[in-house]
């Protein structure tokens, strides 16, 4: 879905007619950031590397999304789990206002990259504006009424995909490395029952040893 969108925006974006778009151009110099932690903690790193990018990178506001990003940044409490469309649209289209009304310069979503089940990897998306790609790209599609009005009628649902889609994939993040972390944490904890094991027998074995040594010296005489 966000895929198919992205498609659509991209080739719009390159229209000379779209250029005129209140969406195409930066008015000032406020950024808006959107952070997506997670819910909960015992997932290993996946909070604090999203809380040390957001260290190195410059912003004027945050709206944080998931329980660990609320506690963090003091932001109304939204759940990343139970994150859904309609929720997604909403901040999007209060988004797309301010932008065009020029409250802020540019927007994105600081989110988690869900690579596979071993490897996450936090990353910054730009949102808005939108950036014309330099080449041409050819397209057989015919808008109506015209295209400039197409673009801004969709990037509100854009820009509501991308929230849901960074949402979405940061939550399967969190899930992946929560159970890496309870993976290796049971794992050593099964070590540490070996090693202590290991060790008792040892000490036992020392003093049944040490006893059968008294006894023989004590029948001796």
């Amino acid at each position: 879905y966000v895929g198919a969108f992205d498609r659509v925006v991209s080739v719009l974006a390159t229209v000379s007619e779209c250029q005129r778009s209140p969406y195409m151009r930066a008015a000032g110099e406020r950024t808006k950031l959107i952070v997506i932690a997670g819910d909960r903690g015992l997932a290993g790193g996946y909070n604090a590397n999203v809380f040390r990018l957001v260290a190195t990178m410059q912003y004027d506001e945050i709206i944080p999304i998931g329980k660990r990003a609320c506690d963090r940044f003091a932001g109304k409490l939204c759940y990343a789990e139970g994150f859904d469309y309609e929720q997604a649209l909403g901040l999007s289209i209060d988004l797309c206002r301010k932008f065009c009304e020029g409250d802020y310069a540019r927007v994105g979503v600081l989110c988690t990259r869900y690579l596979s089940m071993m490897s996450q990897e936090v990353e910054y998306r730009p949102i808005l504006p939108l950036e014309a790609s330099k080449e041409k790209k050819e397209t057989d599609m015919i808008y109506e009424p015209d295209e400039i009005t197409v673009l801004n009628a969709a990037v509100p649902e854009y820009v509501a995909g991308i929230l849901f889609s960074a949402v979405r994939e940061s939550f399967a993040s969190e899930v992946a490395a929560r159970r890496c972390a309870m993976d290796s944490a049971g794992k050593n904890a099964q070590q540490m029952i070996n090693d202590l094991q290991l060790e008792y027998n040892r000490a036992r074995q020392g003093a049944i040893t040490q006893e059968i040594t008294e006894i023989v010296a004590g029948s001796g005489n």
